[in-house]
């Protein structure tokens, strides 16, 4: 059996790749693995999902597994994933389960699992989990021993009401747009801005269980674009399906990542005296233009492999207080255990109140470098990514760019890929260098 888990939880296409047995495997085998490790209580668990006409299915076999390991089980229903990880810390419980596919396409869904406090597995307790679905759970509770399942009336509400405990004061005079991804936020994250005081204007806002991402959400900014223009709106907030991610857009439609939120979201956190030790954490694929920004700022910025989990272990080994991905994953340890697009988006709505600046000033602080991505399908992964003429040809063009642009090579976690990203000064230099040592990754290793 190959691995499981990906970056984020077990993921496939739902009822083929993640059936239902699956799904309740894994919830079994997640349960007994972390239910080992305190045996003083009963144990809990919550399980929410996104609106995916899958997750309902899905979501029965994962609470069948729990019940049948012993769990007392809360269904939360359709709320963010960052929600789902509040909400296993709030209630004590001693394993979560989130039931969704993020950004992916309606018939794509995912296993994503968090322990007690709502904090993301390490590698070695998912690698424990998928040795005891290969080899097959151990025996179960009978009788009074199952676990029982009920539902929980308030979670949006207690999720929306610990957001807004972290904004300093309301976002007053504030008009936004925002696109729910006919997602897991369609309700709570209109509830929450309107809430905090802005003039919100919902749009794919209606999930059906089919629409989720179609076209709209934080990969799919064209409907906010338009939206925004129209409204005359001071910005626009995009989601992805289970809104642990935000992209934005400008009152002229300009789009603002993740690198340059983080960027925001530092300066301001510094300006406050809260951003621990004056750093940030964010992955190797982050624009050099924010380091840069980082370094004018007196900001550190350290660097962790990609995936908001490395980011997650970075912040909570040193105590910091922001970090996150270009992707817009990005983590505020003193209010959320994992990336929480909810959260973040009140913040830079925050910023916006406190200064009275429109978010694309705020943004300029990130003169994002031209960034060039080739995904070059290989024999060998792992072999054409150490090969010395691949090196060499990354060495050589890092030499011509000086301190102008910089090279990451990266093969894919799941696919055999090899990733070739090139900054550079202009488009057009950071084209040429990619593709001249795309060539070479083909020739040393070919697919």
């Amino acid at each position: 059996m190959g691995r499981l888990f990906g970056t984020d939880g077990v993921r496939g296409r739902a009822n083929a790749d993640l059936t239902p047995e699956l799904a309740m495997a894994v919830a079994i085998a997640a349960a007994q693995v972390l239910f080992e490790r305190d045996h003083s209580h009963a144990p809990l668990a919550v399980v929410g999902r996104d609106p995916r006409a899958s997750g309902e299915m899905l979501e029965a076999a994962v609470v069948a597994g729990l019940t049948s390991a012993g769990a007392n089980v809360v269904r939360v229903g359709v709320l963010p994933t960052p929600a789902v990880a509040y909400l296993t810390g709030v209630l004590n419980a001693d394993i979560g389960v989130m039931l969704s596919a993020s950004h992916n396409p309606m018939p794509d869904n995912g296993v994503k699992l968090f322990a007690a406090g709502g904090h993301k597995l390490p590698d070695d307790v998912e690698d424990e989990i998928e040795r005891l679905i290969a080899e097959g759970t151990k025996s179960r509770p009978t009788g009074a021993g199952v676990g029982r399942v009920t539902d929980l009336a308030d979670g949006e509400d207690r999720y929306v009401r610990h957001l807004l405990t972290s904004l300093p004061g309301p976002l007053v005079e504030l008009k936004v747009v925002v696109d729910c991804a006919n997602g897991a936020a369609s309700s709570a994250a209109p509830e929450a801005y309107r809430r905090a005081g802005a003039h919100v204007i919902a749009i794919n806002a209606d999930p059906d269980g089919l629409n989720i991402n179609e076209d709209c959400g934080s990969n799919h900014l064209g409907q906010l674009r338009a939206a925004v223009v129209e409204h005359g709106a001071d910005l626009g907030i995009a989601h992805d399906g289970d809104a642990d991610r935000v992209a934005a857009v400008t009152a002229d439609g300009a789009e603002v990542d993740g690198d340059q939120i983080m960027a925001v979201l530092a300066l301001a956190m510094r300006d406050g005296g809260l951003l621990k030790d004056d750093t940030l954490v964010a992955t190797v694929m982050s624009n050099l233009g924010l380091k840069i920004a980082m370094r004018e700022a007196g900001i550190r910025l350290l660097e962790t492999r990609v995936g908001d989990r490395y980011v997650l272990e970075e912040l909570r080994a040193k105590g910091l207080a922001l970090g996150g991905e270009q992707s817009g994953h990005i983590i505020m340890p003193a209010f959320a255990t994992t990336g929480d697009g909810v959260l973040t988006a009140l913040h830079l709505m925050g910023r916006m109140t406190g200064t009275g600046r429109t978010l694309a000033d705020l943004a300029s602080v990130v003169h994002r470098l031209p960034q060039v991505l080739i995904n070059v399908h290989v024999g060998d992964r792992a072999a054409a990514a150490k090969a010395a003429q691949v090196l060499d040809a990354a060495k050589q063009v890092e030499a011509e760019l000086g301190g102008t642009g910089r090279v990451l090579l990266r093969p894919s976690g799941t696919e055999q890929l090899v990733r070739v990203m090139v900054e550079a000064a202009t488009q057009e230099t950071a084209r040429e260098a990619a593709e001249r040592i795309a060539a070479i990754v083909r020739a040393v290793s070919p697919a």
